[in-house]
């Protein structure tokens, strides 16, 4: 008879601790979005399930209470009655062995790993018990739970009742990686994405032309000089007065082509000149985005934490960020990347990340440095000269011209 009692114990207190690890799994587990738009479509299972995931810490307290409550009658009842009724040497050990077994395999594992394998299914299946029994068991549960935070904010951490829903961008970047690797997504499509999420991350600097390639224009010269720079493949240019710094506005051929041809040459820019859309270096991409879209400019002249000029940004600028380079007929050979036999050629100016995503060639980062000429700048400790090798991760570089003395650019071997 203890015999019977004692089993009989064992596998009721295990179901009983395999309903609360159940329980403490399947709404860990849960897609909550799922469940929300399950509950809108009308399922009252998903509604009540959605109203346990608003109170996970609860919920979770409530688990905890049962798995340990069960866990200590296994102990306390259900062994000794076992043991005693065996009624041989040891008997104690092997009922605390074969409960521990039971215990183990079928009140923790089998039911952890099933709330994992299907979450949605147990969570709604359980939703209204799980209700019932945090009624029920709500007063000891927020005595317990109320014990714990009490701690926890005095180690300064304040307790929260729901875990954050969604990805963060880290999330979501690793997502993408690691479907793109598993073939999940195709070689673009990952390129795109992994363009897109990493957007938001960079600034008004790191897109900009840098000033040392920008043409400039002075506001005393004449209109017909923007017409002879059309050969340099852009369309609009900063005024400047006294000096580069002096920022006096943006002239685009648009405003020249709007004069008689035979004022053209009498007519000082200044006079046609719109004024510049002014934007910090530190500005992130998305910001600058939405200040030229809602202001209808092509055109953002970048300046330093000393206002001093910086560097231009197009709307081209940050479309090649978000899809890649963007090559034209009028772009020089210098601006682009050249495959030569097993090297790469790339501009000095172009950044390390985009050089990883070009040649596949991943260079050393470091926080002195975004571009390929400040990785030589930086490893030389001088000014750059034509011949100048560098190795490094097992990359040589060498650099094959020098223009204002940075390397203008550079050929990458392994």
């Amino acid at each position: 008879m203890l015999i019977a009692s004692g089993l009989l114990a064992i596998v009721a207190l295990t179901v009983a601790t395999g309903y609360f690890v159940a329980q403490e799994f399947a709404y860990m587990a849960v897609d909550r979005g799922r469940l929300q738009q399950l509950a809108e479509g009308g399922s009252k299972a998903a509604d009540r399930a959605y109203r346990v995931t608003q109170k996970l810490s609860f919920m979770l307290s409530g688990a905890q209470f049962g798995i340990t409550v069960t866990a200590l009658l296994v102990g306390y009842v259900a062994e000794p009655l076992l043991g005693t009724g065996l009624g041989v040497p040891g008997s104690m050990v092997i009922a605390l062995v074969f409960a521990t077994f039971v215990q183990m395999v079928l009140g923790e594992l089998l039911p952890k790993n099933l709330a994992i394998a299907r979450p949605e299914k147990l969570a709604l299946a359980l939703s209204s018990s799980t209700l019932v029994y945090l009624k029920i068991a709500g007063p000891v549960i927020r005595l317990f739970d109320a014990a714990a935070n009490r701690l926890l904010r005095a180690l300064g951490i304040e307790p929260v009742e729901e875990l954050p829903q969604g990805a963060t961008p880290e999330d979501f970047r690793q997502i993408v990686e690691e479907a793109g690797e598993q073939g999940h997504l195709d070689p673009e499509l990952t390129r795109l994405l992994e363009h897109g999420i990493g957007f938001r991350e960079l600034v008004a600097e790191q897109a900009m032309t840098p000033r040392v390639n920008v043409h400039t224009v002075r506001s005393d010269e004449p209109a017909a000089r923007v017409v002879s720079l059309l050969e340099t493949g852009n369309s609009r240019f900063p005024v400047v007065g006294d000096d580069l710094d002096d920022l006096r506005g943006v002239v685009g051929l648009a405003e020249v082509l709007t004069l008689p041809p035979e004022e053209r040459s009498s007519t000082e820019i200044g006079k046609i000149a719109s004024p510049a859309l002014v934007v910090p270096a530190t500005l992130p991409l998305p910001a600058v985005l939405e200040r030229l879209r809602t202001e209808r400019r092509q055109l953002a002249c970048v300046v330093d934490e000393f206002g001093g000029f910086a560097g231009v940004i197009s709307l081209e600028d940050l479309a090649e960020e978000l899809v890649g380079e963007i090559h034209d007929e009028d772009d020089h050979m210098a601006d682009m990347i050249e495959k030569v036999g097993d090297d790469w050629r790339v501009p000095g100016r172009m950044r390390l990340d985009e050089v990883e995503d070009a040649t596949g060639v991943e260079l050393p980062e470091d926080d002195a440095y975004d571009t390929v000429s400040g990785l030589v700048l930086h490893q030389l400790g001088r000014v750059a000269e034509a011949g100048d090798e560098i190795e490094m991760n097992g990359v040589r570089l060498v650099v094959t011209s020098v223009a204002r003395n940075v390397p203008d650019s550079v050929v990458l071997s392994r």
